[in-house]
């Protein structure tokens, strides 16, 4: 197991069962996040890297396949290649592993998101360690307020097992979490021209997972949220979106696209971190269409330690050598 210090939390390196995970801290949402919904309503311009509380709200992020069969443009862990699902034990073995690792047992939230390596609706064990989840936080010895499981998904087109997968994953985050769970579904861009390129042809058309989208339940708490990562070339047309999806179910979240290798190698312009304006023209156009919008803009420090789904590269280097 290798360790890889960052400015908010550490990435681990598991060479033997090919996975890679980290923990972070948060600046706190007043610091990252622009959501007028929540009240939040100051633009972000730029974040400054700060200390983190654990005990004020904790975020592991763990790996449901070992490598990607997915091949989104965007995202490094493809490099890496594909060696199957995790297991449970494998999951459940990131989780202790974070915890038993620091020293705080307590904390007011603990988020898990399903999003470090893989396309977790393709792994179905998910399902079964998100009910489990809970149990396996208090095994590890960590007491917490709330525990908070978030699903990410590209929605791949192949997956025949998705509809059920998404289905039964609402169920966890309305039934048996009360709400207090999440899905996001990466939309990334509302040209179905533009998401093949992005996507590699893998995912659904946006006809599809609107269709899909239509049959999932109301949700309880937080809506489910539709990500954008967005470079200078995105297309997000507000009037399209509301056009493919309810906004009495979904939240719209812009983030900017992260300086993977992938995304240079590309040629997709990343859009940077300190200037508000380029959030804004998408922003804008979704509130004056009545959507809901979550801006979160991270630090350059977090951009750095490469800690987002799909900015491995720097670590599963160290696992194939």
């Amino acid at each position: 197991m290798k360790t890889i210090l960052t400015h908010t939390g550490k990435i681990y390196v598991d060479t033997e069962h090919k996975l890679e995970f980290l923990t972070v801290g948060d600046y706190g949402k007043e610091n990252n996040i622009k959501a007028n919904f929540l009240g939040l309503t100051k633009e972000i311009n730029g974040v400054a890297n700060t200390e983190v509380n654990l005990s004020k709200k904790w975020v592991a992020t763990i790996s449901t396949q070992k490598g990607c069969p997915m091949n989104c443009k965007f995202c490094d862990v493809p490099k890496f290649g594909f060696y199957g699902n995790a297991s449970i034990e494998d999951m459940e073995r990131q989780i202790r592993t974070i915890i038993e690792n620091e020293s705080v047992r307590y904390t007011e939230r603990f988020n898990v998101h399903f999003a470090r390596m893989g396309e977790p609706t393709w792994n179905q064990d998910v399902l079964a360690f998100g009910i489990a989840l809970k149990g396996v936080v208090r095994r590890c010895g960590l007491r917490a307020d709330t525990v908070h499981p978030v699903v990410s998904t590209m929605l791949p087109r192949a997956n025949t097992k998705l509809e059920n997968f998404l289905h039964v994953w609402c169920s966890i985050k309305n039934d048996l979490y009360g709400g207090e769970a999440g899905l996001q579904l990466s939309i990334n861009s509302t040209s179905d021209k533009q998401r093949l390129e992005l996507f590699d042809s893998r995912s659904l058309s946006l006809s599809a997972i609107s269709k899909i989208a239509d049959k999932l339940p109301m949700p309880k708490g937080r809506k489910y949220t539709l990500n954008f990562p967005v470079t200078a070339q995105t297309i997000l047309d507000a009037k399209e979106l509301t056009s493919l999806f309810d906004k009495d179910k979904f939240i719209v979240k812009i983030t900017p696209i992260h300086e993977t290798a992938s995304a240079i190698e590309n040629g997709f312009e990343v859009t940077g971190y300190s200037d508000y304006n380029v959030y804004r023209m998408f922003e804008q156009p979704l509130l004056e269409e009545g959507w809901d919008v979550i801006v979160f803009v991270p630090s350059k420090e977090e951009d750095s330690d490469r800690i987002t789904c799909v900015n491995s590269r720097r670590t599963y280097l160290t696992i194939i050598n």
